[in-house]
């Protein structure tokens, strides 16, 4: 079997996060939905994309291998697995008008957003769980990283927690060998805690679960962290986090809140930056949506910020409620800059410029090769193409 993520038209209500990686590749819970499937299928998967990011996230076929198509927005669980490894070929698996799976058989074309009347429909009889818009990557962190954790410490002995350490509740706590956890307090009553391996906790650290700190990701002294949050691979993180997702590669490094909130990978946020994420009159939060060109309402409540790859922000930034910002952005200056904020943007609240193409590949190649990682050619012409967007 070849299994193919594909993306449907959810992908234009999750950007600014899917102007660079297909769906699949968001990180929810504690790995990307790629991973989960990778994880479940025990077998690498491929994408069919956007054409600008095919190149960069390839679709593969192989000979005499019936081609599975699965929607990059939903997640794995066994029930499901079984019921998409069942279908027969030109079968499509559907859940409330979404389609879940395809199996093509050895024809390597599918259009999930013009199905063929060739396919017979299959009713699932679970509901998947998946994401439509941005702020389901917060809202059902909680339910994603329970997955995940069972997923993934299934058969496997924790690290033993440091006397240094304070564990308070019945949840579990687990360590991968190489992180480093020394005076913190945990509190497990709401969720539990999963620290990757090479992690690193700092002392005076207060985290309450769920919470996630991916691979050689820090929390830095005195971070105060509440669930369900997720910090991902090689990110910084200090001050007061809530309800929060970082993909990777990013730092939140000082004081300052950040709450009900997304940040991509290669982003910054300067000292003491806020962020808002209730209204002052408790009303709704509206969002900025590419699809609609239009604010929506997302009949939440708690809304924060949500931030694009390769974008940063200056020192005692301050964001207003239900805030998005594109891709290579750049927001510094007093008072508090507009709600919605495009891709490749250099200013603050008392107005913006276009960013210098050649400038922000210069920033976000220097930003990379601290961590020893090269801007590719590929990822280079997915942010030119961005560039050239003009409702990016």
């Amino acid at each position: 079997m070849n299994y193919i993520l594909f993306d449907d038209e959810s992908r234009n209500n999750l950007l600014p996060f899917t102007f660079t990686r297909p769906v699949a590749e968001i990180r929810f819970g504690i790995l990307k939905i790629t991973e989960k499937w990778e994880l479940f299928l025990r077998k690498k998967v491929s994408f069919f994309t956007q054409d600008y990011l095919q190149k960069k996230y390839p679709i593969r076929f192989a000979n005499g291998e019936n081609n599975f198509w699965i929607n990059g927005k939903i997640c794995p669980d066994n029930n499901l697995l079984k019921e998409i490894k069942s279908l027969k070929v030109n079968q499509v698996l559907i859940y409330n008008n979404i389609i879940i799976a395809a199996n093509t058989g050895l024809t390597a074309q599918f259009n999930p957003l013009h199905l063929s009347s060739n396919f017979e429909k299959i009713q699932s009889k679970f509901h998947p769980l998946y994401i439509t818009a941005i702020h389901d990557i917060f809202t059902k962190n909680a339910t994603a990283f329970t997955f995940d954790f069972e997923k993934i410490t299934k058969g496997r002995k924790t690290t033993a927690l440091g006397k240094s350490n304070l564990h308070i509740g019945k949840g579990k706590i687990f360590i991968e060998k190489g992180a480093s956890v020394e005076g913190v307090i945990f509190n497990t009553k709401n969720g539990n805690i999963y620290i990757a391996k090479d992690a690193i906790v700092m002392e005076g650290s207060m985290i309450k679960g769920p919470f996630a700190l991916c691979e050689h990701a820090e929390v830095k002294m005195g971070t105060k962290i509440y669930g369900a949050t997720t910090i991902g691979p090689f990110s910084k993180v200090g001050g007061e986090i809530n309800n929060s997702v970082i993909f990777g590669y990013s730092n939140k490094g000082h004081d300052g809140f950040l709450g009900n909130s997304v940040l991509g990978e290669w982003c910054n946020l300067g000292a003491d930056t806020n962020n808002s994420n209730l209204k002052n009159n408790y009303s709704n939060v509206k969002l900025w949506n590419y699809e609609q060109h239009k604010m929506v309402d997302t009949g939440l409540q708690f809304c924060g910020l949500f931030m694009g790859d390769h974008s940063k922000c200056g020192i005692n930034t301050m964001f207003n409620t239900g805030t998005i910002i594109g891709v290579n952005a750049n927001v510094y200056g007093g008072g508090f800059p507009p709600t919605f904020i495009p891709s490749f943007s250099w200013g603050g609240s008392e107005g913006f410029e276009k960013y210098q193409f050649t400038k922000a590949i210069e920033v976000a190649k220097r930003v990379m090769e601290r961590r020893n990682i090269k801007l590719s050619e590929e990822e280079t012409k997915i942010l030119e193409h961005i560039f050239k967007l003009k409702s990016a």
